[in-house]
């Protein structure tokens, strides 16, 4: 009888929690067209913009890397108020109108039901399939922050070094393997801008090519823009680590990847197999989104992805 009682104490502490976890095909009764509203909006707008996986893939890294994979960062600021959205690592964020547009169809098929964090995590998942990338399934079930603050925000920044970003990643639960699939593979699309990477003009090792190319795009005014990936700028694939073998990198963490003792292992072995890379990449995603998620009946489900519900 004791061992029963026990037994009966244990079941009655675990199942709330388990109940509350992320799950594949948590809206299947709730809501069952909500993975194809949100895919169905994302590649309407991939068919006139390719660079929006780059812009998802940024979204997600930087809301998920604050406090949790929580729709934090698609706050808005307001007068006296200011949010994540406010600082300066997140002004160059985008695609926020895309998840206004599928939240809108999304409460209008069922109300109050699929949550803004998991709009960001699948559009995120669908934009990389499009731009070639893997194709994998990811849980759902988050649920959606109460708080919003720009001093919560504490990003990486282009110049890190490996051993910070290597601290920084495992005080999300995250590995060295998990870093560098998501750093090269989000680098793999997109662009930065010249004054982001005048240190790596100025280092000799640098190939000489590519520096006097990227040179006479700089000398531009309005500080021009350059793709990351010189080879596949609009496909998720495994070309990026092979640029930064050839110290072809643009950004300094990105080639410092390809020299420090913990990680140019790792980039040589995706520079070899894009099959690799695709299942790592995989992989490292569907683990970023699981940080520090809302679920069960903590946070809430935001009607507008940008106000909380009290209208705070």
């Amino acid at each position: 009888m004791r061992a029963i009682r026990a037994l009966f104490i244990l079941f009655c502490f675990l199942v709330p929690s388990a109940l509350a976890q992320l799950r594949l095909g948590f809206y299947g009764r709730s809501c069952p067209r909500a993975e194809s509203i949100v895919a169905n909006v994302v590649a309407n707008r991939f068919r006139r913009d390719r660079s929006i996986t780059a812009a998802f893939l940024r979204m997600q890294f930087h809301d998920c890397f604050v406090r949790g994979c929580d729709a934090s960062l698609l706050i808005d600021p307001r007068p006296g108020r200011p949010s994540e959205k406010s600082t300066g690592p997140n002004a160059s964020v985008r695609g926020y109108e895309v998840i206004d547009e599928a939240k809108r169809q999304l409460e209008a098929a069922c109300p109050r039901t699929v949550s803004c964090a998991d709009i960001v995590t699948l559009a995120t998942r669908d934009s990389v399939a499009l731009a070639g990338g893997p194709r994998f399934s990811v849980p759902t079930g988050r649920r959606d922050g109460l708080r919003s603050s720009p001093n919560d925000v504490n990003l990486p920044g282009p110049t890190i070094p490996v051993g910070a970003s290597i601290q920084l990643f495992a005080a999300q639960g995250m590995n060295v393997n998990d870093m560098v699939t998501l750093i090269g593979g989000g680098h793999s699309v997109g662009v930065t801008h010249c004054s982001l990477f005048q240190d790596r003009l100025a280092d000799p090792a640098m190939d000489r090519t590519l520096n006097a190319r990227l040179r006479n795009t700089c000398r531009a005014p309005n500080d021009p823009s350059v793709f990351l990936d010189q080879r596949t700028p609009f496909i998720v694939d495994n070309a990026i680590y092979g640029e930064i073998q050839r110290q072809r990198g643009i950004l300094r963490i990105d080639q410092n990847l390809g020299l420090d003792r913990s990680t140019r292992g790792i980039v040589s072995s995706f520079a070899s197999s894009n099959a690799l890379f695709r299942q790592r990449f995989a992989q490292a995603m569907v683990k970023m989104g699981t940080i520090r998620v809302l679920t069960g009946r903590s946070g809430e489900i935001r009607r507008n992805c940008r106000v909380f519900n009290n209208g705070r």
